[in-house]
């Protein structure tokens, strides 16, 4: 069976740095796109950033230039680089990757931005 486990959420002050780290670990034959998501209280689950398995990234308009997506294929793992913490980055981030061509979603780790 499939998952994907995440690591690295906490409690930082505004302007500071965390780093998420996901593991997808099973019978995997392949990984397309993988990605980060957030879902902060009362809101919808937002893309934060996704890389393709060639390393193409994309990112939300809020997080360019703070938070960097990177990838490592032979460990199947995926990363999320946050710098210059906000208070607004506060949500529940979740894994998100296209395992053997179906998606499959982490359990979720909680990042608290402190003022």
């Amino acid at each position: 069976q499939v998952q994907l486990v995440e690591s690295g959420g906490g409690l930082v002050q505004a302007g500071g740095s965390l780093r998420l780290s996901c593991a997808a670990s099973g019978k995997i034959f392949s990984i397309n796109a993988m990605g980060w998501y957030r879902q902060a209280p009362g809101k919808q689950r937002e893309l934060v950033a996704t890389v393709t398995s060639g390393g193409r990234t994309n990112y939300a308009d809020s997080v360019k230039g703070r938070f960097t997506i990177s990838r490592d294929n032979a460990k199947n793992s995926v990363y999320l680089q946050m710098n210059s913490l906000k208070p607004e980055d506060t949500a529940v981030y979740y894994c998100n990757a296209v395992i053997n061509g179906s998606p499959y979603w982490g359990q979720g780790t909680q990042v608290t931005g402190s003022s």
